[in-house]
């Protein structure tokens, strides 16, 4: 048997008790950096061309980064270099606070799982190349057009066909953070329902753009649906270019517990 001895008329000093440990502080913003500074930008730009510049400079500004197709039939000894970066410098540009607001919304929303799952290199290679497909295909079905493009809407659009090869959640299978998920191919995504319905209804939404309804926004300004198709259809068919393994989730120690943030 055994026994616990103690000092005779002495009661047994009660254990010491630990003060509770503080939850994990959670950022209001769980932003990668390269995503965050990619906004910082686009909303400096924006700031800049809305509260410093004059009307004059602004006409300047978007004459030589914005985006407009009647440069590619027009002689190059007759054009300046403008051709060159503006399938690209046109993404940096917004029209409206609307405009920026909405693009931001949905770059924070479709931008973060790629950026984690992508890194910060190929983040911003896969926003030149979304931006260059989504000129060219507005370019094509606008050939020779004067009219102006501007916004990141293409390259959000190239995100969200990025996302649909991994960030839904494939049906009979443990929930993971969405840029955990293993990447489905193609046609393993065009059998996934829950792919197919964001498609469908992403589709819906350029429609109604195409003929004159707009989903937000002032009704009097021209929504490039076809940059966003280009986009999109650019990530959805060529995010394997840019994809690396994903790292494997780490595991806790028994009886820990972690909030999961998914983006």
């Amino acid at each position: 048997m055994n026994e616990q001895t103690a000092e005779p008329h002495k009661a047994p000093e009660p254990p010491e008790v630990q003060p509770p440990a503080k939850p994990p502080r959670v950022p209001v913003f769980n932003l990668p950096p390269a995503l965050f500074f990619s906004l910082c930008l686009l909303v400096l730009i924006y700031a800049v061309q809305e509260l410093v510049l004059s009307d004059d400079v602004m006409s300047w500004l978007l004459f030589t980064f914005g985006f407009v197709p009647a440069r590619y039939v027009i002689p190059l000894s007759q054009q300046g270099p403008e051709l060159f970066w503006t399938p690209v410098t046109y993404s940096l540009l917004h029209g409206s606070v609307q405009h920026i607001v909405f693009n931001a919304f949905w770059l924070m929303a479709f931008g973060a799982p790629v950026v984690r799952r992508i890194g910060t290199l190929r983040f911003v290679l896969f926003w030149l190349f979304s931006a260059v497909a989504s000129a060219a295909l507005h370019a094509v079905l606008n050939w020779g057009d004067v009219t102006l493009l501007i916004g990141a809407s293409g390259v959000i659009s190239g995100l969200m066909g990025a996302a649909c090869r991994f960030a839904f959640p494939a049906e009979r299978r443990p929930m993971l953070p969405a840029h955990l998920n293993p990447r489905l191919s193609i046609v393993e995504a065009l059998k996934s329902r829950t792919v197919v319905i964001f498609m469908l209804l992403w589709l819906v939404g350029n429609a109604l753009i195409a003929i004159g309804i707009p989903l937000v926004g002032d009704s009097d300004q021209a929504i490039a649906w076809d940059a966003h198709i280009g986009g999109f259809v650019f990530g959805f068919l060529l995010f394997s270019l840019f994809d690396r393994a994903p790292r494997p989730p780490v595991t806790e120690p028994a009886g820990t517990e972690k909030d999961l943030l998914q983006s």
